[in-house]
Parts: structure tokens; C-alpha cells; sequence
């Protein structure tokens, strides 16, 4: 099968692009030179190279849809050939920018287990022909996980592009399981998640771009009145955080725009963005943890954002590898009720680190209140302000108020078929993570904590945010209590795994129809490799 004919000049008008505007400028501000005459010639002999190199790769490209494969065949110099079995394809993720959806083109990114990056990249095909591929590659790996053959009414696929759309449409209705929606975000939902947004980005970078401002301010700085730079410092502070927070509001509002979660089978499936479409899946049995995640503003209005973390690359979540955003915002009662979709998880009871921990708590708060109020006063001595370097002070009045919340929003649960642990006050996040998706259970102790006689339990599991502080943390338990904690959550993931391994043996031990007692043979094994499991030393705890 081939690309979409109009790929060919969208491509090349992105690769000739940025040449034919350097050339404009050039040309515009250069006349009378060498480069100045020869710029438009240039770009035109730019924009040629590129349509052509652009023709060679619609030649040359070329994708399939075989019995157990999908296979991608690329290049222009060198040629690359790629067969990606069904059975490793998690997502299939289509994307569309606005002069994409112009022009009629869409993006298809598959995602594979395990991988860091976009597998297979299909630039670019018709919207159709993208849903074609997405619900025909569904159809394929869910035949290949149950052990199927792949359907061989997909073979005429593998046609090109010349069959009808009677077909592509029959096709699908046959095979593609039906699709429910589970939440639709509504514009007062929308206006929060643009209200409750906040981009710090815009703060860094004028912090970068002022730090070699201060030599030449110090001058000016010493015939200024404290009052006046007060002033002039509080209003400059308050439009900087006025700007970030409208900012962020807008990259909030047209990445969220007419966000739309629904289940295909085992698949969820999640639609969102203004500029830029984006259109993917997320399949249930590669879920790795789910998160509830609010911030005291959320809290008092009700509401809270569901994140799902699998295991690989998730195209356009715009570097938040492997873990995206199912709900962006809604009811907490409703997040909790789509979350239990996903995992049914009962309802916790967390126990929370000891209570003298509070007052660890409160000495790094107060800690942390002196370090500020000395950089006050190094601040105002350097240059002479006469400011109040003292007000910081006033903070640890808040102190305890500060240790209690801490410790109040901290805490673990030990569920039947889940542990969920729960930390944070400004982002607290509840994070729910099934006991067979466990990698390592880790006990760390730092000197502080050996002083306070506590520890921290994590529970790693396979998804990449585990590589960014993504994990299930339970911290400040107490030592003894630690150790019984890591030790019961190995137990409960060796029990776990056998568990998902029992009905296989039964559905293998059942289909077997010799004139044996198959059943009471099946049931024995599974007791033989009960007794026989052993975790290999120091890959459940971690080393901890």
C-alpha cells in the first residue's frame, strides 16, 4: 500500500520550507550582492532537490498488512526493511495538524512493548485509510492474543489503496469491536483545566535572561528607595505570574480541546487538541499504574485528573513518556468511577507514617524558612536595599500547619488485588498499581530517616515514569513495619502471578479430550508449580 498522493508536496513544502524564507529575507535585505542575487534561484533549486527527493521516498515506501506482521518497507539511499508482529504493537496513534486536516492527511505512529521511540512512522494517508489500519491492526492482535490465525478477510487489504471505501467500511464493522464512550470533557471542564493551569516555563526563562542583568542594575539599585523597588518588584512579580498563568492556560485549552475517552474492547481510546489532532489507544492489559492527581484548588472546587502509565513510548504526550492523561479533569467522584473502569480497586483506608514524624516534617519547613531569610539578609547587605529581610520569619508560623497536612496526605493501603499509596499536598497524587505488574519492591533509608527510625517502601513497576519519580512510594513507614511491608507485597505478587497463570494451564488442561482424567492432571501440576515457584534471589525486594 502506498501514501497519500498528497504527501509528496506537504513534505517536500516541509523540508524546502525554511530554505525559501532564509532566501526571502536574504533576498530582501541583501540586494545588490553576490547572495543577495542568487537567493531565489537558490531556494527554487531547494524547493526542486526536495520534490524530488520527495517522489523517490512515495516510490519506495510501501506498507502491508500480512497474515502476522505489519511490514513497512522506507528509504531513498539506503533501503529499510521492518516486520513488526501484531502481537507486539501496543498503540496506534494518529495525529493531524491543522493544515493537515486542510489538505486531508493524517499521521500514524505505531507504538511496540518496550520501545523508546515511534516503531513504525506512516507520513502521511488519508483520515480513512488511518482509521482503516488502526482498527484493522486491533482486529489482527487481538486474533493473535487469543491464539488465532489473523483473519483472512484482511488479505484483500494488502491490495493498496485501489479498494473501495464499500469495502474498507465493511471491513471494519465486521471486525472492530464496538466502541462506548466513557467521558467527554464539557467547555466548563475545559475552562478549568485553562483556570487550574500554570506554565512555569515562562519564569525560568526570564530568571536566564535577567541573571546578567544585576551587575548593571546594582548602580541603579543604590539611588532607588526601598519603596519604590518594592513596588516596582511586586508588579513586575505579579504580571510575570499573570502571564504564566495565561500561558499555561492556553497550552492547557488547545491540547485538551474536545478531549473524548471511549472503550473499543480491551482498548481505551482518547481523541483531544485543537492545532494538532491527536487520536490513540491505550490497551488495558498494558496498563501499569493508574494515578488520581488533584492540588488544593482542585480540592476545594471537587474535582481531580486521571493518568494512566504504561510501559513504552507514548506519541504526542509531549515528553511525558509512557504515561498519559485519561481524564483531564472531572468530578473526583467521577475520576474515581473511571479509574475503577480500569482497575477495580476497592475503596482504601491508608495508614499513615507515624505521628512523630510531624515534627521531622516541621524541622526541614523550618529548615528550609531560615535558609530563605538568610538570603535575604546576603541580598539586601551586597546592596544596600534597607528592605525588610526579616519577613521571610514570618513563615514559620505556618510550620506545623505545614508538617500536619504533610502527614495527613501520606500513606499506603494493601487491597486484595492492589496497593495504593498516596503523597503530596500541592499535587497529591493517589496511585493504584495491580500486584502482578510489580518489578522490584526497594526499601531506602537515608541517615535522617535511620535517625527517625522510619523508612520508604517503593513499589517499581515496568512503565517509564518510573524512571522520573513515576513509582508507588509509601514513605516514613516505620522500620519494622517496612520490612513486613516489602515482604507482604512479594508474597502478594508471587501469589498474583500464579494466579494469572492458573487459567491458562485449565484452558490448556481442558481442551484436552484423550480419555484421561485431564482436569484432576491439570490441577495437580498447577499444585506442583505452586510448590515449585521460587522468585530468584533479590529480584522482588530489590536488593532493599
Amino acid at each position: 500500500m502506498k501514501l497519500a498522493p498528497l504527501s509528496v508536496p506537504y513534505r517536500a513544502a516541509q523540508k524546502a520550507g525554511s530554505a525559501v524564507v532564509a532566501a526571502f529575507f536574504i533576498s530582501a535585505g541583501g540586494g545588490g550582492t553576490v547572495l543577495g542575487d542568487y537567493a531565489p534561484l537558490l531556494a527554487v533549486a531547494a524547493a526542486l532537490v526536495a520534490l524530488a527527493y520527495e517522489v523517490a521516498y512515495y516510490r519506495r515506501f510501501e506498507y502491508e498488512l500480512t497474515e502476522d506482521t505489519f511490514d513497512v518497507v522506507s528509504g531513498v539511499v539506503s533501503r529499510r526493511d521492518r516486520e513488526i508482529p501484531y502481537r507486539r504493537i501496543q498503540n496506534v496513534d494518529i495525529s493531524r495538524g491543522v493544515v493537515q486536516r486542510l489538505l486531508g492527511l493524517a499521521a500514524v505512529d505505531l507504538e511496540t512493548a518496550g520501545g523508546s521511540s515511534t516503531e513504525g512512522a506512516i507520513r502521511y494517508v488519508t483520515p480513512a485509510e488511518a482509521e482503516r489500519l488502526r482498527s484493522e491492526i486491533q482486529r489482527r492482535k487481538a486474533g493473535a492474543a487469543a491464539g488465532e490465525p489473523a483473519a483472512r478477510a484482511g488479505s484483500s487489504t494488502s491490495e493498496g489503496m485501489g479498494a473501495g471505501a464499500d469495502s474498507d467500511e465493511s471491513a471494519i464493522a465486521s471486525g472492530a469491536p464496538a466502541e462506548s464512550e466513557l467521558f467527554a470533557i464539557s467547555p466548563s471542564e475545559l475552562a478549568l483545566v485553562g483556570a487550574l493551569s500554570f506554565d512555569p516555563r515562562l519564569l525560568g526563562l526570564v530568571a536566564f535572561l535577567a541573571s546578567g542583568s544585576v551587575p548593571v542594575l546594582s548602580g541603579f539599585l543604590s539611588s532607588t528607595s526601598a519603596v519604590l523597588l518594592s513596588v516596582t518588584g511586586l508588579f513586575l512579580a505579579g504580571a510575570l505570574l499573570l502571564a504564566s498563568w495565561l500561558l499555561g492556560a492556553a497550552i492547557a485549552v488547545t491540547n485538551y480541546y474536545g478531549f473524548r475517552l471511549t472503550r473499543s474492547g480491551d482498548e481505551l481510546r482518547y481523541e483531544r487538541g485543537l492545532f494538532r489532532r491527536y487520536s490513540g489507544s491505550i490497551p488495558t492489559e498494558k496498563v501499569q499504574s493508574i494515578a488520581v492527581t488533584d492540588n488544593p484548588l482542585k480540592r476545594l472546587f471537587g474535582y481531580a485528573t486521571l493518568t494512566i502509565e504504561t510501559a513504552g513510548y507514548a506519541p504526542g504526550q509531549g515528553g511525558d513518556y509512557g504515561s498519559q492523561a485519561a481524564v483531564p479533569l472531572a468530578k473526583t467522584d467521577r475520576v474515581y468511577e473511571l479509574a475503577r473502569e480500569v482497575e477495580a480497586f476497592e475503596e482504601p483506608d491508608f495508614t499513615r507514617p507515624p505521628g512523630r514524624i510531624r515534627v521531622r516534617y516541621a524541622v526541614r519547613y523550618a529548615a528550609a524558612v531560615l535558609a530563605l531569610t538568610g538570603i535575604a539578609y546576603g541580598i539586601d547587605r551586597a546592596l544596600d536595599l534597607a528592605a525588610p529581610w526579616g519577613a521571610p520569619l514570618a513563615l514559620l508560623a505556618l510550620v506545623p500547619v505545614a508538617a500536619h497536612y504533610k502527614w495527613v496526605h501520606r500513606g499506603y493501603w494493601l487491597g486484595e488485588d492492589h496497593l495504593l499509596t498516596r503523597s503530596g499536598f500541592w499535587r497529591r497524587q493517589t496511585r493504584v498499581v495491580p500486584y502482578y505488574r510489580l518489578q522490584t519492591v526497594i526499601d531506602s533509608r537515608t541517615l535522617f530517616q535511620r535517625r527517625w527510625g522510619v523508612a520508604t517502601v517503593v513499589a517499581d513497576t515496568a512503565g517509564t515514569g518510573s524512571f522520573t519519580g513515576g513509582d508507588a512510594v509509601a514513605p516514613d513507614v516505620e522500620a519494622a513495619e517496612a520490612d513486613a511491608l516489602r515482604g507482604a507485597l512479594t508474597d502478594r505478587l508471587r501469589r498474583a502471578l500464579i494466579e494469572r497463570r492458573e487459567p491458562d494451564r485449565s484452558a490448556v488442561g481442558s481442551s484436552v479430550d484423550d480419555g484421561t482424567d485431564s482436569g484432576a492432571e491439570t490441577a495437580g501440576s498447577a499444585d506442583a508449580d505452586r510448590d515449585a515457584f521460587e522468585w530468584p534471589s533479590g529480584e522482588a525486594d530489590g536488593g532493599g
